[in-house]
């Protein structure tokens, strides 16, 4: 952990206390992942991670507050995700394998954080304005680079100019996410996750190049 870390009152936090206040994190993060959001205590956390309620407290002003912790830090890692679409080339076999690259990585990065997505996608449904604002980190971290891959090909005549790159790369991004975040509901579709990745990446292609990705 860099940087200084203050407690509610807005004192530093030592070595310990930035050890505990860590732990009640993981503990909660742990938590999301078996139970409803809303189902949380604070007591519950603090038994979790073997410390009180009032610990918890000298470090978030209530679970919620904690919630939005994990989710501005999952959002700092999308970091990764940006930089499978920067700079890639879209021509040929190499346009196929960023797309390949794009799909796994998107999707591995919500499975890896499957829990607090979901709760952040809850609190910008309920129109949870700091919820929102995360989410839309989160996206544009894939839309903003796609988008200027995008124009990179219109400038160099390969693409349409009438097609609108962050109209296309906002949708590309929404339908994985939304794919993402309802990959086990698929199966009861029929649809096996082997065949998500292909078929995604497919669509991920035709909508950044408008041609079908070489084999």
């Amino acid at each position: 952990m860099t940087g200084q870390v203050r407690t509610v009152d807005g004192r530093v936090a030592g070595r310990r206390g930035q050890a505990t206040r860590q732990k009640l994190l993981d503990c909660l993060s742990e938590m999301l992942s078996s139970s409803p959001y809303r189902d949380v205590k604070v007591i519950d956390v603090a038994r979790k991670a073997g410390t009180s309620p009032a610990t918890f407290y000298q470090y978030f002003p209530d679970v919620e507050g904690a919630v939005l912790e994990i989710a501005e830090t999952v959002a700092k890692d999308t970091a990764g995700l940006s930089e499978l679409v920067a700079d890639r080339s879209w021509s040929g076999k190499a346009g196929r394998q960023a797309a390949e690259d794009l799909v796994d990585g998107f999707l591995s990065f919500w499975r890896r954080n499957d829990a607090i997505l979901r709760v952040i996608d809850l609190g910008a449904a309920e129109g949870d304005k700091r919820f929102s604002k995360i989410r839309m980190k989160l996206l544009n971290a894939v839309a903003s680079p796609l988008a200027d891959s995008i124009k990179d090909l219109q400038s160099r005549g390969r693409v349409d100019a009438q097609v609108g790159p962050a109209a296309v790369a906002g949708s590309l991004v929404t339908m994985l996410a939304a794919v993402a975040a309802h990959q086990k509901g698929f199966q009861s579709l029929g649809v096996k996750q082997a065949d998500l990745r292909p078929n995604l990446a497919l669509l991920v292609h035709l909508g950044v190049t408008g041609k079908r990705p070489p084999k």
